[in-house]
C-alpha cells in the first residue's frame, strides 16, 4: 500500500544530482554539485524515478527550515490560524507561530518560506518529471498519458497549496526557461486545466493505493471551482464523483462505519480515502523524514509520548460540539455561552467531573480532555499532559494519536519526538459530500444538500462510532463496554424546514464543515473563501482571548489577512538584472 512512501527514499539522492532546473527558491543560488545528463534518465525508469520523487515531496520535509513549518496538514496556517487550536506549549516554543496565528507577522518569518521553499519543490519535481517524459522514447504512449496525469495532478496540488495560501504566485511548469516570473498573473485557470486533465486521462484504478486516481483528480477538481465559486460546474463533478467515484483499488467512496476508523493506521486507505499523503512508519532510515515529521510537535507534553504539547484544541472548538438536548443539533449562534466544562486551574491530583451536558461524539474522537478516555491510553489526566493552560488551554489534539496497543507498528520512535504511520488526508469522502452540499445550496438544491449532510450526521451518531468507555480503567486494552459512553451524546439529523433558505442552508453546512473536519486542516481557508473570516476570527480572538493568553492581541484585517505575505527572502531572490525584484508582495505587509 505504500511502496511509493518506502521507494521514495532511495530514489531522493538520485534526485538532487538531476540538473533539470528549479522554481523561484533559494536552490537558484546554489551552485551544481554533479548532474546527470536528460539522455541517461530519459527512459521510462528514469521518469518512474522522477515521478516517484515528485510523490515524496508531499510531506514537506527536508527541503530547508523544521519540518513542522511546511508540514501538509497545515497545522499551523490552517488549524491553529483558523481558530480550531492553540499553537501550545508555552510562548516563548516556536514564537514565530503566535505572530502568524494573530495576524501580526511580517514577510521575513521563516515559516513562510519554508512553506513555499517545500511547495516550489513539488512544483520543480513534476515539471521535471513532465520534461523527462516529452523526450523519453521507451514509453508507450498509454504509460505515458498516465504518468503525465499523475504529474499533473500533483503540480495542481502543490499550486492549489500555494495559491490558497500566498494568492498571487509565480506559474512555472516545464517549458518555463526563466523560472524568476512575476506573480501577476491568476493561476486558478492553470491549476484547473491541470486536474481537467488528470480527471480525464487517469485510469480509475491504479496499482499502488499511493497513486492518484481519476477520482482524486475529478475531486479537486471540483474543490477548484468551488473555491473560484463556479458553483454549478463543482454541483455537476461533485454529483459524478458521488455517484461513481471509486478509490485507486476499486473500491466505491462511501463514508466508513466509525468515524474513529478515518484516524486509526491500521484502518487507512480505504473507502473514505480520496487522496492521502501516505506515511510510514520505522521504514529503516533511523529517522521520522515520512513519518509524519511535520506533526512531531503536536503530541501531549510530559506523557507517553514525550513530546511537546503544542496543538490544543481551543474552548471555541470544543464548544461547536455541544448539541440541543431535545433536537440534538448544534447551537450555531450562541455555542459559545456557557461553555463545556474543562479542567481550567485544577491539578490532576484534585477530583474533576466532566461535563454533562450533551454533545456530538465527534468531540471525543477530535479532542483529549480530562477523564475522557484517551484512545487506549486511559482516561486523559488533565494538566499533567499540558505545559501551560493560562497559555494553550487545557486540550489535547487527539486525530493524529497512535494507539497504544498499535504502536510498536505505527509509531515511530526513532526521533526526539514521534512519527506515525498516521496518512495526512488531503480529501476524504466526507469532504467531498460536505463540498457537494455547499455546490447543492448554492444551486438552491437544498433537499440534496440536506441528504449529504445528513449522511454524515448519521454515521457520527451510529453508536458504533463512538463506543470508548472501557470495561476495566486499569486495563485499558480490556475492551469496549458496549452499554456505557464517556459523555452524554445525542446527535440528530437536520430537517427541511432547517434548509428552507441559501442562508440557513449554507450556515448549517459551514459549520458542520468545522465538526466532521475539525484539527484537519481547512479551516482558516475556508473561513477566507466564504468571506466570514473577519468576524468569525475577531469574535474568536475577542473569546478565547479571556480564557487562553496565546490569542490575546490577535487581530484579522481584511483586504490584508485572507493571504499569508510572500517570503522576503523569495522577493530578494527574484531580483533581475536591472536590480529589481519580479514577485511583488501581498496587499498590507
Amino acid at each position: 500500500m505504500k511502496i511509493i512512501k518506502q521507494l521514495s527514499r532511495l530514489y531522493i539522492p538520485v534526485l538532487a544530482l538531476i540538473g533539470l532546473g528549479s522554481c523561484t527558491d533559494d536552490f537558484l543560488e546554489q551552485p551544481a554539485m554533479g548532474a546527470l545528463s536528460e539522455d541517461v534518465i530519459a527512459n521510462k525508469d528514469g521518469v518512474e524515478k522522477l515521478l516517484i520523487g515528485a510523490y515524496a515531496a508531499l510531506d514537506g520535509a527536508g527541503f530547508g527550515g523544521n519540518a513542522w513549518e511546511a508540514a501538509p496538514d497545515n497545522w499551523v496556517y490552517g488549524t491553529v490560524a483558523g481558530g480550531e487550536a492553540s499553537k501550545g506549549s508555552f510562548g516563548g516554543d516556536q514564537p514565530a507561530i503566535d505572530q502568524i496565528v494573530k495576524f501580526i507577522s511580517n514577510p521575513s518569518n521563516g515559516y513562510y518560506n519554508s512553506k513555499w521553499k517545500a511547495l516550489y519543490e513539488g512544483v520543480k519535481r513534476t515539471n521535471n518529471t513532465l520534461k523527462l517524459l516529452s523526450i523519453a522514447t521507451d514509453i508507450s504512449p498509454e504509460v505515458s498519458k498516465d504518468m503525465t496525469a499523475q504529474a499533473r495532478f500533483l503540480r495542481g496540488h502543490y499550486y492549489f497549496e500555494l495559491k490558497k495560501m500566498f494568492n498571487m504566485v509565480p506559474w512555472v511548469d516545464e517549458n518555463t526557461e526563466d523560472p524568476k516570473q512575476p506573480n501577476d498573473v491568476d493561476i486558478w485557470p492553470n491549476i484547473e486545466a491541470d486536474f481537467k486533465f488528470a480527471f480525464e486521462n487517469l485510469p480509475a484504478i491504479q496499482g499502488d493505493f499511493a497513486r492518484a486516481n481519476k477520482w482524486a483528480a475529478a475531486s479537486y477538481l471540483g474543490k477548484t471551482y468551488l473555491y473560484q465559486k463556479k458553483f454549478p460546474e463543482a454541483k455537476a463533478i461533485f454529483t459524478d464523483v458521488i455517484n461513481l467515484g471509486v478509490n485507486p483499488s476499486g473500491v466505491k467512496y462511501a463514508l466508513l462505519d466509525r468515524f474513529s476508523d478515518n484516524f486509526d493506521a491500521a484502518e487507512e486507505n480505504n473507502s473514505e480515502t480520496v487522496f492521502d499523503i501516505q506515511m510510514v512508519a520505522n521504514d529503516g532510515t533511523g529517522t521520522i523524514t515520512n513519518a509524519n515529521q511535520g506533526g512531531m510537535l503536536n503530541f501531549p507534553y510530559n506523557s507517553p509520548f514525550r513530546c511537546c504539547g503544542f496543538l490544543q484544541p481551543s474552548q471555541d472548538l470544543v464548544n461547536s460540539f455541544k448539541t440541543d438536548p431535545v433536537s440534538g443539533l448544534p447551537d450555531l449562534a450562541s455555542y459559545n455561552q456557557n461553555s463545556v466544562k474543562s479542567d481550567m486551574g485544577i491539578t490532576s491530583s484534585n477530583p474533576f467531573t466532566p461535563y454533562t451536558g450533551t454533545l456530538d461524539p465527534r468531540l471525543d474522537w477530535t479532542v483529549g480532555r480530562r477523564d475522557v478516555p484517551f484512545h487506549d491510553w486511559g482516561k486523559h489526566p488533565g494538566a499533567n499532559w499540558v505545559r501551560e493552560q493560562t497559555y494553550g488551554g487545557p486540550y489535547a489534539p487527539k486525530k493524529n494519536i497512535y494507539w497504544q496497543s498499535t504502536q510498536d507498528i505505527y509509531a515511530d520512535q526513532s526521533s526526539w519526538a514521534p512519527g506515525t504511520a498516521l496518512n495526512v488526508r488531503v480529501i476524504r469522502f466526507a469532504d467531498v459530500l460536505l463540498m457537494a452540499a455547499e455546490a447543492e445550496a448554492q444551486a438552491g438544491s437544498f433537499d440534496v444538500a440536506l441528504g449529504y449532510i445528513n449522511n454524515i450526521r448519521q454515521r457520527a451518531a451510529n453508536p458504533n462510532g463512538f463506543l470508548n468507555q472501557y470495561l476495566d480503567d486499569d486495563d485499558p486494552l480490556a475492551g469496549f463496554n458496549e452499554t456505557a459512553f464517556a459523555a452524554n451524546y445525542i446527535i440528530s439529523d437536520y430537517t427541511m424546514a432547517d434548509f428552507g433558505s441559501k442562508e440557513s442552508a449554507l450556515e448549517r453546512i459551514y459549520f458542520e464543515r468545522k465538526l466532521e473536519l475539525a484539527m484537519e486542516g481547512h479551516r482558516f481557508f475556508d473561513l477566507v473563501r466564504w468571506g466570514i473570516a473577519e468576524q468569525t476570527l475577531n469574535a474568536y480572538f475577542d473569546f478565547q482571548g479571556d480564557i487562553t493568553t496565546d490569542v490575546r492581541g490577535g487581530k484579522f484585517i481584511s483586504g490584508k489577512s485572507e493571504y499569508y505575505p510572500i517570503p522576503q527572502a523569495q522577493i530578494d531572490l527574484s531580483v533581475g538584472g536591472n536590480g529589481k525584484p519580479t514577485l511583488k508582495q501581498n496587499p498590507g505587509y
